[in-house]
């Protein structure tokens, strides 16, 4: 699948795509990523991207045509029959979810524009994307972090990636475990010296019962999403992903 990034900072996006376990799939080709300067495609002497808004008010907005010819260049690099959505990062977005994520992770990739300044003229919006994505209920200088996200979130999903191929499948969100955040984890030593004195690790996880290990693993699940996200909690039982003894774990929690 193929990223192509709009972006008065691309270099932002170096470290990030040559570091860390999801490098392999940026540099294998599995999800690659082209990034592209918006000021190649400005006019002038000083390739200027914004101007004042008109009606008056603050900050200033980026132009249409800049935008528009560095997206008509991307659509005609990727010359595809069925042309891949383009993603507009703004506060007035849907929020990234797992399933969007998912979806991304399965398709053609997608043309993301990272906004900046005090946002971008309507017009082009309009015209050219798509949908647009937020990270949640509060407002970034740009584009370019929630791009990081997306991307990032598209390449562990990919195969090879994480070192262990069925990792994925534990993390909080995901189908596998129905949508509950993950449980707790624990590693070495045992015994734990901390602030608050010895702390052991749980005996069950000592145990090697991988049946009383996953119920508790369960149980944690539960429990977990019920303290800190009960919304989460309420769509899992909306969905009819609680069982009985789901339901039971968390009345005896008091959840």
């Amino acid at each position: 699948m193929r990223f192509d990034v709009i972006t008065l900072f691309p270099e932002l996006f170096a470290p990030f795509l040559s570091h860390g376990i999801n490098r392999r799939a940026f540099e294998s080709g599995l999800v690659d990523v082209r990034l592209w300067q918006l000021r190649d495609f400005a006019e002038g002497n000083y390739r200027r991207v914004d101007d004042r808004p008109f009606g008056g008010g603050p900050g200033m907005v980026m132009l249409a045509d800049p935008l528009y010819r560095c997206w008509q260049a991307i659509r005609a690099e990727r010359n595809e029959a069925e042309p891949a959505p383009t993603v507009l990062f703004s506060p007035l977005g849907q929020r990234l979810a797992h399933p969007v994520v998912t979806g991304f992770a399965s398709g053609q990739g997608a043309i993301l524009v990272c906004g900046r300044y005090e946002g971008i003229d309507q017009r082009f919006i309009d015209a050219c994307v798509d949908a647009q994505l937020s990270l949640g209920d509060f407002v970034l200088s740009g584009g370019e972090i929630p791009a990081m996200a997306l991307l990032d979130a598209v390449a562990r999903l990919q195969p090879g990636v994480l070192n262990d191929a069925g990792s994925h499948q534990q993390d909080s969100f995901n189908p596998a475990l129905d949508g509950l955040l993950d449980c707790p984890h624990y590693t070495r030593p045992e015994v734990w010296h901390g602030p608050q004195g010895e702390v052991a690790v749980p005996e069950v996880l000592l145990s090697g019962n991988h049946a009383r290990i996953e119920a508790y693993r369960r149980q944690q699940r539960l429990h977990t999403t019920a303290q800190w996200r009960p919304d989460v909690l309420q769509q899992v039982r909306a969905a009819g992903g609680l069982t009985r003894q789901d339901e039971a774990a968390l009345r005896a929690a008091g959840a």
